[in-house]
């Protein structure tokens, strides 16, 4: 599935991301694949916010939607 169709509390491995440039941006907020992060919030129509360790990073829509997951 893709990061924006996580629930909340779910525990997800970061799997791929499609877009060169995007991943560029994941990169920098540290997101890359094989992390594993926890879906704290969807805002409906806006971010996605993931905790990893022990940061929270809101990752916009688009981005979210180029993020392949599984659930663990």
């Amino acid at each position: 599935m893709m990061l924006d169709q996580c629930k909340k509390g779910q525990k997800l491995r970061i799997m791929s991301i499609s877009d060169n440039g995007l991943k560029t941006q994941a990169i920098r907020f540290g997101i890359s694949e094989g992390a594993v992060v926890t879906c704290e919030e969807v805002v409906p129509a806006g971010p996605v916010v993931v905790r990893l360790a022990k940061q929270q990073i809101a990752i916009g829509r688009n981005l979210a939607k180029s993020i392949l997951v599984e659930s663990l």
